[in-house]
């Protein structure tokens, strides 16, 4: 996303009402940006969200029938991951 945002050569106007555009601003400092900034990067978010959602995956009949058959096994005992994941992380 950082080169998304530092690659600057185009502009995009939008008009907004008073009360909008005081509510940006208003946003804007409490993130200790400015109002260019604060939007750019709620757009971007926003956009990598759309567009993620609309990620599509198509399987012939072969690769759902072999899909459903994966769904439908029996849960296997995985020792090394169960110990992996009972173990404390980085973050805790």
């Amino acid at each position: 996303m950082t080169s998304l945002i530092q690659s600057k050569s185009a502009r995009i106007d939008v008009r907004v009402s008073i009360a909008v555009k005081q509510l940006l601003q208003e946003a804007a400092r409490a993130c200790h940006k400015n109002v260019s900034e604060f939007l750019l990067e709620a757009g971007i978010t926003a956009a990598n969200q759309t567009l993620a959602n609309r990620c599509h995956f198509g399987l012939d009949n072969a690769q759902w029938e072999m899909f459903q058959q994966a769904l439908d096994r029996p849960v296997q005992s995985k020792p090394r991951l169960k110990k992996l994941l009972d173990q404390p992380g980085v973050l805790d």
